[in-house]
């Protein structure tokens, strides 16, 4: 671009054409344009430096939309500057430039953009500018935000129509109708969760960054093989103790409709007073544990030592009550006010020794990997991360609906694996039957009680994970039981085949959502406004954080008025005499 130059008689599809290639050249070439007269029939210009004798003149051809350039006059002899912008840099030349690339990658931020135009053509812009021309992009390829919230009630219906069943649902609040809430869960999850899935969900939210911000409230699951499976989420415009109240109420509903008898459920979280309020109210009879990756997050910026996270986590695996003042003490020993810090959370949220409820080994929930899923997507308006949730569980239910049908042992590879590892343990135990239930495993450290009524054993392996330890395999081997039996139902390629049994559809596209949004208005219900609360325009301010170090020498305000010390000449109260001049 850089030595293209214009040359005479050279031809445009049209005045636009020229207009966009007279921009590129300026641009690439370093100099300011100056327009004597653009219409649809003429362009005159000139170079902006004065003393520079370059001009342009192009014309529109008779009976054409086809412009032609008639004449160049002089030579540049203004030279270039590299380091300043350019006038003819606007927020929509950027906006042309960066287009494609918004497609490919939405989180393309304003700092890269600012490198690139820099790097291919040579000059700076400001960063607000290249701000602006983002979210433009954005709108232009996507929608703007306040058509999104337009579009959320006939998108629910499109959910509820293509998908029966579901529940799809928009909240919203005063009279004009301004979006507060919103809630969706696909039938296929309902009954994924209710009939093949373990009764372990995982609560958690997740920071929106389009213009409305908001909040993503989300319920996972885990599948047979110990994956994630999505449950139900919500969207509301600020997380407050009351929002979290309506999704758990939201989340009642669903299973009260769905069953006679809500299941005996775990609940994980961050353990934030909010949520811990709201399990408490709507699911009285949960076990509500805290989340250990977490807590060991948590405790690690706090105290800045991974160690600490380590020494954690084998606390919280601990079986016996020793074992466990072993693991606190050891804590201690790294950090003495760590060990404080994890004593103020009660050990029956986090420590399997002292949990009430069943993990069946999962101490942490799996909100992270589903908030994957909408990472890319969270700057984009609220109907786009809707459809890139959509779009992500028709993929993740046809492909494991698919790897399923071809898994032919009896448990899921992840808890096969684990059986064949204890089987493999078991081999070389000794066995002493009591009776017909109670057992003696003796191996080479230890012994170990199983019985298998209860389908317990004092190594707490059976019953942390619901799958048979090694010293249950060898009793239940040595009475010639059947192993698969004594494993819980929600470990098989059965309930994992339930699980994705039902098909997520898609939905219809946009063009034919105006039939749905049309029924609407004719039950008297409008259009969705945007929530009062919007993200600020710009860059967001840094807040620098006193770092508190005792060393850091500080700097002392002299006020250049009274000539003390303490505060500057603007807030200066002294009185100053002025002499007489005798």
């Amino acid at each position: 671009m850089e030595d293209r130059d214009f040359v005479v008689g050279q031809q445009f599809s049209d005045v636009k054409a020229f207009r966009k290639a007279m921009r590129e050249v300026a641009i690439a070439q370093h100099f300011e344009l100056k327009i004597i007269k653009s219409d649809l029939i003429r362009y005159f210009a000139k170079c902006a430096k004065e003393g520079c004798p370059w001009r342009i003149r192009a014309v529109k051809l008779p009976n054409s939309p086809t412009f032609t350039i008639k004449a160049i006059e002089g030579m540049h002899t203004c030279g270039r500057n590299a380091q300043l912008g350019h006038q003819q840099a606007s927020v929509d030349w950027i906006v042309n430039l960066i287009e494609e690339r918004l497609r490919d990658d939405v989180n393309y931020k304003p700092k890269d953009i600012l490198q690139d135009i820099q790097k291919q053509y040579g000059i700076t812009i400001p960063y607000k500018q290249a701000w602006r021309a983002k979210e433009r992009g954005l709108a232009a390829i996507y929608g703007s935000s306040e058509e999104g919230y337009c579009l959320l009630p006939a998108y629910c219906e499109q959910i509820k129509l293509t998908n029966p069943g579901s529940i799809a649902q928009v909240f919203t609040t005063g009279s004009d109708h301004r979006f507060q809430r919103l809630f969706i869960s696909f039938n296929a999850s309902i009954h994924g969760f209710l009939h093949g899935c373990l009764p372990v969900i995982g609560l958690g939210k997740m920071e929106l960054k389009s213009k409305y911000l908001g909040t993503l409230l989300s319920l996972t699951s885990f599948d047979a093989d110990g994956g994630l499976f999505p449950v139900a989420f919500g969207i509301v415009d600020e997380e407050t103790d009351e929002s979290w109240m309506w999704f758990m109420s939201e989340v009642h509903k669903l299973l009260e409709i769905s069953m006679e008898t809500i299941p005996q459920l775990t609940i994980l979280s961050d353990g934030h007073k909010a949520i811990i309020d709201a399990v408490k109210r709507k699911f009285p009879t949960a076990s509500h544990g805290i989340c250990m990756r977490y807590l060991g997050e948590s405790i690690n910026k706090e105290f800045k030592n991974s160690r600490l996270v380590h020494l954690l986590r084998k606390a919280a695996y601990s079986i016996t009550s020793s074992d466990f003042r072993e693991r606190i003490a050891e804590i201690e020993e790294v950090c003495a006010d760590a060990a404080a810090w994890i004593q103020q959370v009660p050990p029956c949220r986090w420590a399997v020794l002292y949990f009430e409820g069943s993990r069946f080994g999962h101490l942490s929930s799996n909100i992270e990997e589903f908030h994957k899923w909408i990472l890319e997507s969270r700057e984009l308006p609220i109907i786009q991360v809707l459809e890139m949730i959509h779009s992500k569980l028709m993929e993740e239910f046809s492909g494991r609906r698919e790897k399923g049908m071809r898994w032919t042992s009896v448990l899921a590879p992840t808890a096969e694996k684990r059986i064949l590892a204890a089987a493999g343990c078991a081999a070389g135990y000794q066995v002493l039957r009591s009776d017909e239930v109670e057992f003696e495993v003796l191996c080479a450290d230890r012994s170990n009680i199983v019985n298998i009524g209860t389908r317990a054993c004092s190594c707490r392996d059976w019953q942390l994970y619901g799958i048979p330890c090694s010293h249950a395999i060898a009793a239940l081997l040595s009475s010639s039981k059947d192993v698969y039996e004594y494993t819980e139902r929600y470990f098989t390629v059965a309930s994992y085949n339930e699980a994705y049994s039902k098909p997520i559809h898609p939905i219809q596209d946009r063009s034919e959502w105006s039939r749905a949004t049309d029924g609407l208005k004719s039950d008297g219900v409008r259009a969705v406004c945007p929530p009062k609360c919007r993200r600020p325009p710009g860059r967001p301010e840094k807040k620098r954080l006193c770092t508190g170090e005792p060393n850091r020498e500080r700097h002392t305000v002299h006020c250049s008025r009274c000539n003390q010390t303490g505060h500057y000449k603007r807030t200066c109260k002294a009185e100053i005499v002025l002499a007489r001049e005798k």
